[in-house]
């Protein structure tokens, strides 16, 4: 793509990257409906929000799609714009994510905890575990190894695999965040293009 110096092949780009984003977040979408319905993700704030995102998400790549196949001006500005943004956002997230320490993981992971009950029974139901750090007798758990007295708290089992999440969602951050980057870059250089189709003697 570096060397694509040409209109139509910074428009087919453009066009191939905003696809990509397009199957991107039908991806999410999909993912966070399937969760729901078979049971996997119980608490309707997660699904909402990764819905939420997918959606997003596809908003702007349809509008990148639709402005590169016009060479719609306006949308290519928004878009330019929103997608900065989103990179600046992105960028600093996986950054995060990628150089967090195990003492900030476990407190991110109680504050996770604490603040949804449905949180917590999709962990204990799908780790096969009870309680964070303890278990009162008089809680109940989700988890298969809940009537055999045999479960290991949840922190154990979360800490085992946060690492491992954190990296593999920085990592995706990161490389997703640099194709939109391209994509601005795309986007910008494409805008001051004249369409060799179009009247030589007019403004873009």
């Amino acid at each position: 793509m570096m060397g694509c110096a040409g209109f139509t092949c910074s428009k087919n780009s453009l066009c191939a990257l905003n696809i990509l984003y397009v199957m991107v977040s039908m991806l999410m979408i999909g993912i966070a409906a399937w969760g729901k319905w078979f049971g996997l993700v119980s608490s309707f704030q997660v699904v909402w929000g990764i819905i939420g995102v997918g959606v997003f998400l596809f908003l702007v790549a349809l509008a990148g799609l639709v402005g590169a196949v016009k060479h719609h001006q306006v949308l290519l500005f928004f878009y330019m714009i929103t997608l900065f943004l989103v990179f600046v956002v992105q960028f600093c997230v996986s950054s995060v994510c990628l150089t967090i320490n195990k003492e900030q993981q476990s407190e991110l992971l109680e504050v996770g905890w604490n603040n949804s009950k449905f949180t917590q029974m999709d962990v204990e139901k799908n780790l096969n575990c009870c309680g964070f750090y303890h278990m009162a007798i008089n809680e109940t758990c989700t988890a298969a190894c809940f009537p055999h007295a045999t479960c290991n708290t949840c922190a154990v089992k979360l800490q085992e695999h946060v690492g491992e999440v954190l990296r593999f969602v920085g990592e995706t951050g990161l490389f997703f965040s640099f194709t939109e980057i391209l994509a601005v870059w795309l986007t910008y250089r494409y805008r001051n293009q004249k369409d060799p189709r179009a009247n030589p003697s007019a403004f873009l």
